[in-house]
């Protein structure tokens, strides 16, 4: 019994031998060669670098998005602002109204306090690099969603830094800076001149009755003007923008499309607002036609389209796989290559060592002497041993 099984085993083995794909080569039909072992230096340089590109890639990132109606239409909005103008604090006044006609005041209050219009040394190094950042956005660098998003961007903490001087004179300006909590609807957030009052049944006016002409002049920057909760890292578009007039009564005008927009990556988890902006402004003369109301007005509208940002890692068998793909395919095009350069230098050795024997064979021929008669190479032969002993014993007659 014991006999059959192993009889058994070794007609298994030999099965599974057959089937074998990779047979092996023995030694001593090996040969290597020098071509050879600089392809093959060659190949393991490129798998090396292919493999440091691909692992980088696999630890990269990727960003995804999806579309969807935005279906919380309860919920609050809250618009974050830091704005500097040129006027004084008691002769202007910054409130929000949206759609619904809602009380003012609800939505919360800005602060309003004295202030400087010339920047210091180092705020005026910060709104430079703020205003190039913006405009290498919005004109080289089209894929703003990796910077904004993407994990492992640059970490960037924004910010009007605190004026590290001390100017002499009065303020000359006014900061207006806060938060407010508005509905998730169309609105108008402006500056004019004038403090607001209510008006039953709804909205509010402004009264400006006693301000001169000169009093008005709505020359701003704009530090940081967001919606949602503000992330730390990102720059809006409208952060550092300065605008200057001359006029007295001038009105500048921001339109701005609002949207939501959910982001769930590796650096952030939260619920913000993305938004694109238009501005126009022009003077105010009634006297050519160009009527209007002085001052600093952005209309916000909001997008129903919501945007859902997720960032997606490579799995970890997808980069298995083309690993694998990387040293077979490098294996077997440099086994094709070194298998094809021998095939042309052969052919081309062949060619030129064929031409070298025929031309060789050639100039031998040329040197091969004329056949001779018979008579003459019977003459030539001599006739004694050195000894005097006659080779033959009798005479040839060659005329018989």
């Amino acid at each position: 019994m014991r006999r059959l099984n192993v009889a058994n085993s070794n007609k298994t083995l030999k099965v599974v031998k057959e089937l074998d794909a990779f047979p092996k080569v023995p030694e001593d039909y090996k040969k290597t060669t020098v071509s050879g072992g600089g392809l093959s230096i060659i190949t393991f340089i490129i798998m090396i670098l292919l493999f440091v590109s691909e692992f980088q890639y696999y630890r990269s990132t990727e960003l995804k998005y999806k579309y969807q109606v935005d279906t919380n239409f309860t919920s609050k909005l809250q618009v974050n602002i830091d704005m500097t103008v040129a006027m004084q604090c008691n002769d202007m006044g910054a409130d929000i109204l949206d759609i619904t006609g809602q009380d003012t005041h609800s939505f919360g209050k800005l602060d309003l306090e004295p202030a400087y219009f010339e920047l210091s040394p180092e705020q005026k190094e910060y709104q430079s690099f703020i205003l190039d950042v913006n405009r290498y956005l919005q004109t080289e660098y089209h894929a703003v969603q990796e910077v904004l998003w993407r994990s492992g961007g640059p970490d960037f903490r924004g910010g009007m830094p605190p004026r590290e001087d001390n100017p002499s004179g009065k303020p000359d300006s006014c900061r207006v800076s806060g938060s407010l909590t508005v509905n998730k609807v169309a609105g108008n957030f402006h500056i004019t001149a004038g403090k607001s009052i209510p008006i039953i049944p709804r909205g509010h006016a402004h009264l400006a009755m006693m301000l001169d002409e000169t009093d008005y002049n709505f020359s701003h920057r704009i530090d940081h003007l967001s919606f949602g909760e503000p992330i730390a890292g990102v720059i809006y578009p409208l952060d550092g923008e300065q605008l200057v007039t001359k006029n007295n009564y001038h009105t500048f005008q921001y339109f701005m499309k609002v949207v939501p927009t959910s982001v769930r990556t590796y650096a952030a988890n939260v619920d913000t607002y993305q938004f694109a902006v238009t501005e126009r402004n022009r003077s105010i003369n009634h006297r050519e036609g160009s009527h209007g109301v002085p001052g600093i007005f952005v209309k916000y509208d909001l997008n129903p389209i919501k945007i859902e940002v997720r960032e997606e890692r490579q799995p970890f068998w997808q980069f298995l796989v083309r690993m694998c793909g990387i040293v077979g395919g490098v294996f077997a095009v440099s086994g094709m290559l070194h298998d094809f350069c021998g095939c042309v230098i052969d052919i081309i050795c062949c060619r030129y060592f064929n031409n070298k024997n025929t031309s060789s064979n050639n100039t031998s021929s040329k040197n091969i002497s004329t056949p001779q008669p018979m008579s003459s190479l019977i003459n030539n032969l001599p006739t004694e041993c050195s000894d005097k002993t006659p080779l033959f014993s009798t005479d040839i007659n060659l005329n018989t």
